[in-house]
């Protein structure tokens, strides 16, 4: 579905006092034309800070996320739709990460300190075993190539942020203040790949060059999921293999506790011509 177009905004409508406090320089010029369901500021676990995002208190209205993305380049607030932790039986639902206090936006280096194919390559170097997992890869084989587009990135990501909610049905709606997709979850202090890395500026890094080279758009995460629109997917098994190496690089659990075979080439085997990508780390 094409994005929606908003129309413009009275000059006389003040920018939303409460979401005005995510932003530590002043909202400036910027301008929010959608009306917004209830929802609260999410504070982080330094909490002396700004806080890290506003939610939503309920699952997220059909169309928003579309909406408020339409309005990002004026507002300056990217909108993410927010998954969270299962709770156990008998355990009350606190929303974890994004209504328990667990983000940490202390522990993230600003995303454009990191080369993401360092950043890569290193991952590589810590994941990669002496076996067939990564093969036809023994050694880091450098990033993928860019893709040609197949369609508009930003109707790709609308598409799919109308379709996730479907499959998680309690899904809520978060704005985060950040530039463009790639940095939001390093903005909110997101922590979902702690076992791997507990700096959320190198993520946010990769996810920079996917946008750039795949028409990535950062859509959704849970606790430690992770939910991208690919408007320039690998269209060859040749090409995905590459494609296929990055992710296992950015998250191995892709492939060792994916569905069998837990393979490269079974894993790059799925991404051909797909306009989604799903991580989880363990």
């Amino acid at each position: 579905m094409p994005c929606p177009i908003v129309p413009g905004m009275n000059d006389e409508q003040p920018f939303p006092a409460e979401l005005a406090k995510l932003f530590e320089d002043g909202t400036g010029t910027r301008a929010l034309a959608v009306p917004l369901p209830d929802g609260r500021l999410a504070n982080t676990a330094e909490g002396d800070g700004p806080p890290g995002l506003w939610m939503t208190e309920d699952a997220v209205p059909t169309g928003l996320w579309a909406e408020l993305h339409a309005e990002h380049s004026r507002s300056g607030l990217w909108p993410l739709l927010l998954g969270a932790l299962r709770s156990l039986p008998g355990v009350e639902d606190d929303f974890r990460p994004w209504e328990s206090g667990e983000l940490f936006p202390e522990w993230v280096t600003p995303p454009n300190l990191h080369d993401p194919a360092s950043v890569l390559a290193g991952w590589w170097d810590d994941y990669a075993r002496c076996d067939d997992t990564t093969a036809p890869f023994r050694r880091w084989p450098g990033l993928a190539p860019a893709m040609r587009l197949a369609a508009d990135p930003d109707e790709v990501a609308c598409e799919y942020a109308t379709r996730l909610p479907s499959r998680f049905p309690s899904m809520r709606l978060g704005l985060i203040a950040a530039d463009r997709g790639a940095d939001a979850l390093a903005a909110a202090g997101w922590n979902g790949p702690v076992n791997y890395t507990n700096d959320t500026g190198e993520i946010a890094a990769v996810l920079r060059s996917w946008e750039d080279r795949f028409g990535v758009r950062v859509v959704g995460a849970g606790f430690a999921d992770l939910y991208l629109s690919v408007a320039a997917p690998p269209t060859t098994l040749e090409e995905a293999i590459h494609v296929a190496a990055e992710h296992f690089a950015f998250c191995p659990d892709n492939i060792w506790q994916n569905s069998h075979p837990h393979t490269l080439i079974g894993y790059a085997e799925t991404l051909v011509g797909r306009t989604s990508w799903t991580f989880w780390w363990d």
